[in-house]
Parts: C-alpha cells; sequence; structure tokens
C-alpha cells in the first residue's frame, strides 16, 4: 500500500476521509500490521498504561480514572473509540480534547513510516493517540479496548493495570457468540505479574483461568474488592484500603458504583507507583462528565441520552429509566447498526416506550429506519385501547424533530441505540442551544 499523497497541510477530515478508504477492512483485527509501524516510529510507551476492555462501561470506567488522575496532578492521556460528534474526542490530553493539528501532525509522520504496510483507520487512530502521548510525556495513559481484547489494536501495549468491566454478548461475529469465548478474548489484555481487575459479578471461568494461566495478578469483584452504599455515600473495600464516605460518582447510572469500585481497585493495585489522595478521588467522582451514557439534558420535555446497543446495556438503561419517576408517555428515538442484536436491544424496553420513532443509520453496517420499525412492529404485544405506535424516519435528527413535536412538555424523550444516533443529536442540540 504505497504513502498517500498527503501532507501536513491538509485538513483533518481530508485525511479522515482518506483512512477510511486506505484499508480494505474496516475491521480487521491482529497486531502484526500494527506492530511493525510502531516499530518504525521507534514507540517505547514509556509511560504508566491503564487499558480497559469490556462489553459496557469502558467508557464511565475511564472517564473517571481520567477525572480521578486529574486531580491527584498527573499529566494524562486518554484514548476512547467511538466518537460521538468530532473525530477529535478520541484523544484527549490533560482533559482537553486534541487539536486537528495536532492529529495530522501525528498522521503524516505514521503515514511517512509505515512504508507498504497497510493500517487500518482505528490502527491509524490508536498509533496518533499512543505517539501523541509519548511526545506529550504524560504519566499515565488510559487506554479504552475498540473491541474484544486479544486482537485489538490497544493490545499492543503491555498494560501495567488492566480491567475489564463487564462480559456480554456483543460483536459475536468476531468476538464468539457466548459469554465464554468472549471472555477469552477480552482476559488477552491481562499481562503476567500485573494487576488484572475484573468488575463483572459473575466472570466466565475462560477468563479466570486464563489470568491464572499467564499469572496476572486477578482481582475479582466481590472477591479482592467490593463496594457498599446508602442514599447519601458509599464506601469501597479492597484488598489492603476501605474508602468511606465517598460521594455517589456524577455519572448517572446504577452500574456506576460497579465501574468506580473497579477504579480504585486499579488505583489501589497501582498505588506503589501512583500517589493518589483520597481528596483527589472525592473531586474526580464529582467532577467526571461522560456524554451520551444516562445523559439527561436539563428541560422540557425530559430528555434521556444513552448509546446503549447491546441487551445488557439495553437492560441498564431500563433500570435507569425506572428510577427517574412517571411520566405519562414515553417517546423513544431509536437508531441501530444492522450487525447488533435489535430484537434483545428492544425487547428490553417494549414496556417502557409508547411511542417508537425508528430511525436509519449512515454508513456500510447502517440500518434502514423502515426495516427497524418492521423489527419493533414484529415485538408488540397485541394492542388495546391505547396503542403503541410505530414510525419510521431517515435518520435521527428527523425522528428527534418529530418526537419534540408530538411529545408534552411532562413526557419523556429517549434516545438510545448507538453512537450513531445519539451523536447526531447531541450535535443538533447543540447548534440550537
Amino acid at each position: 500500500m504505497p504513502l498517500s499523497k498527503l501532507d501536513q497541510s491538509c485538513s483533518l477530515d481530508q485525511w479522515l476521509s482518506h483512512l477510511e478508504t486506505l484499508h480494505p477492512k474496516a475491521i480487521d483485527l491482529g497486531l502484526d500490521r500494527i506492530r511493525t509501524v510502531a516499530g518504525k516510529l521507534g514507540l517505547a510507551f514509556p509511560f504508566i498504561a491503564i487499558t480497559v476492555g469490556g462489553t459496557n462501561g469502558k467508557g464511565s470506567t475511564c472517564a473517571m480514572l481520567e477525572a480521578i488522575l486529574l486531580a491527584a496532578g498527573y499529566r494524562v492521556g486518554m484514548y476512547t473509540s467511538p466518537h460521538l460528534i468530532d473525530y477529535n474526542e478520541r484523544i484527549r490530553l490533560n482533559g482537553e480534547i486534541a487539536g486537528d493539528a495536532q492529529i495530522v501532525e501525528q498522521f503524516h509522520a505514521i503515514d511517512q513510516a509505515r512504508g507498504d504496510v497497510s493500517l487500518s483507520y482505528f490502527e491509524f487512530s490508536t498509533l496518533a493517540a499512543l505517539r501523541m502521548f509519548e511526545q506529550q510525556k504524560v504519566d499515565i495513559a488510559i487506554l479504552e479496548v475498540g473491541l474484544g481484547g486479544r486482537l485489538d489494536a490497544v493490545n499492543i501495549v503491555d498494560a501495567d493495570c488492566a480491567v475489564v468491566t463487564s462480559i456480554d454478548i456483543d460483536h459475536a461475529e468476531w468476538l464468539g457468540d457466548t459469554r465464554e469465548k468472549i471472555a477469552f478474548e477480552k482476559a488477552h489484555i491481562y499481562r503476567p505479574g500485573r494487576p488484572a481487575i475484573c468488575a463483572d459479578p459473575l466472570p466466565p471461568q475462560t477468563l479466570i483461568d486464563y489470568a491464572h494461566e499467564i499469572g496476572a495478578d486477578l482481582w475479582l469483584a466481590g472477591k479482592d474488592f467490593n463496594f457498599s452504599g446508602d442514599r447519601q455515600q458509599w464506601g469501597y473495600g479492597g484488598r489492603n484500603r476501605r474508602r468511606a464516605g465517598l460521594a455517589y460518582p456524577a455519572l448517572r447510572g446504577a452500574n456506576q458504583l460497579l465501574n468506580a469500585s473497579a477504579v480504585l481497585a486499579a488505583l489501589e493495585a497501582l498505588e506503589d507507583r501512583l500517589v493518589v489522595p483520597q481528596q483527589a478521588i472525592r473531586i474526580g467522582l464529582s467532577h467526571v462528565t461522560l456524554p451520551g451514557r444516562l445523559q439527561i439534558v436539563p428541560g422540557q420535555p425530559a430528555l434521556v441520552l444513552d448509546v446503549a446497543h447491546n441487551p445488557h446495556a439495553s437492560a441498564a438503561l431500563a433500570q435507569n429509566l425506572d428510577g427517574m419517576g412517571f411520566y405519562p408517555y414515553t417517546y423513544a428515538v431509536l437508531g441501530m447498526l444492522s450487525d447488533k442484536d435489535v430484537k434483545g436491544v428492544v425487547s428490553k424496553l417494549l414496556t417502557r416506550v409508547d411511542h417508537w420513532y425508528c430511525a436509519g443509520t449512515q454508513g456500510p453496517r447502517g440500518l434502514s429506519g423502515e426495516a427497524l420499525a418492521e423489527i419493533v412492529r414484529g415485538l408488540l404485544p397485541p394492542q388495546g385501547k391505547d396503542p403503541i405506535t410505530v414510525a419510521s424516519f431517515e435518520n435521527p435528527v428527523q425522528a428527534f424533530t418529530e418526537a419534540q413535536k408530538d411529545a408534552a412538555d411532562n413526557d419523556r424523550i429517549l434516545v438510545f441505540g448507538s453512537f450513531s444516533t445519539v451523536g447526531p443529536i447531541l450535535k443538533e442540540i447543540g447548534r440550537k442551544g
């Protein structure tokens, strides 16, 4: 694959458009290509690396780690995916989103170094983040796994501590169709002799066996660390450290204490290398933000945005909606990708939605609004005198605009199903705001 004709004078959008066409497959798991180019770039990863994998909860866990470590005074790089609105969201330096010029500089250097090695879009992104973190001399890099673990580009880094948040069925085409198979893939971010945190309360045996086989220092939720709480505060208990009187994380959701306890377990496991005062934990948890994860936008009607796109996340969303109080009607704007378990996601929320606005999503994995509407209609129970309605729209913004027209001030609008659904609507809200 020859070098591109782009250089540092080209825009980020030009580079991103080029990267989308550079590699024959959008998802092409494997570490050989990216390892080769990382070697050509001379990357040494001279920072403490915390890798975060899992089916759900990765973004929240990364965000809490970043907020706490920044409050403790460290220089922190964070790499996450996908983005909601702008590509730049994927790479953060000391809490700030990377600028276009910074990213373009990295893309150009990678392009020059790779020679005839073909890299995927995600591999380019990963190398750009890692090289930027090295140049900016961060103390800690927080790296979110994109897909699985074993063959994900992020796994070229030997993490000083690795966290697996939850394990459920998603991306079955690449990772397998059982929790056992998926857990095996995710467990490969663990390293011999290093802390390996698992926040899933019922981890498959394949994860436990792999961690023991390689000699990782496995920390299991409920065994090596746990949490407890009342309405006002919560506490963490680890192997050697207890933290009491903690304020709840600023992130909403029923699973956030599980994620937060995994964060504190990771910090406890690294405490011989990282000094994190109790006050930094308090400040970090109280200030952490993460758009698109049970995000409630002020105003009327109530607006809830959540990127939930698999049954596990959808079930958690349903539980969180139940805790919000009474709304006469809930209007759901739903858009999903074609390779997701649409029936599994929708079925968790069937009894909580009165009107469905099914939106088409873009790209090769996109699903039309009409196809989505047909799936929803097929799941509905026999209708009574107040029937559930299902409508289809070309895109999420059209669906959301129509839902806003139909909903009364005391109703609730829910937007969910994909980053490709929540992102455009967040952008629209920002444009109007």
